[in-house]
């Protein structure tokens, strides 16, 4: 494919999607540590109209009485205990979900619905601090040896391969290694 066919093809599959989610019964938007879904509900609604069961694989959410407006197999588990759902001016039901797996993109929300493209998820800018230890870690590795490139100079691994080499060479100083 060309330049040209590229962006006409990914122009249609970008319509396509964005007709698709249009048509769910509910809007949705993710971060990495979470996804929140608003569905919309019939004006005057009551906490005490609605049915909303959040389990670690699956969600229901309707009024009582009638056929559920969401209801399904969640693309990925989410953390029952840290998930929470609201009425928001009695016409929306907004679902707080968190993620189990903190740093991977949703597809869908439930499994039978259309997919999006998670290639084409543009993040907002996070802060280090909002990292847990082991992911912040590795983020500012990623930031020095970037620096380091750019600079021409080496990485964190090269100069952990340095360091080992003048340790050896300091202990065996009988060993001609030029």
């Amino acid at each position: 494919m060309n330049e040209e066919e590229r962006e006409l093809h990914d122009k249609q599959a970008h319509e396509k999607e964005a007709a698709e989610q249009a048509a769910l019964p509910y809007r949705w938007k993710q971060t990495l540590p979470d996804v929140e879904v608003t569905i919309p509900v019939p004006k005057g609604t009551r906490s005490r109209d609605l049915v909303v069961e959040i389990k670690k694989k699956s969600i229901k959410v309707g009024l009582k009485g009638k056929e559920p407006i969401l209801e399904g197999e969640l693309c990925k588990e989410v953390k029952m205990e840290e998930s929470a759902w609201t009425l928001e001016n009695q016409e929306n039901v907004v679902i707080q979900l968190e993620k189990v797996n903190k740093v991977e993109w949703w597809r869908n929300v439930v499994t039978h619905h259309p997919e999006i493209d998670t290639t084409k998820i543009q993040p907002e800018n996070s802060k280090l601090s909002d990292l847990d230890g082991e992911t912040r870690a590795m983020v500012e590795k990623m930031m020095f040896d970037q620096r380091q490139k750019a600079m021409g100079l080496p990485n964190s691994d090269e100069l952990k391969k340095q360091e080992m080499f003048k340790k050896f060479q300091a202990q065996h100083p009988e060993l001609d290694v030029s």
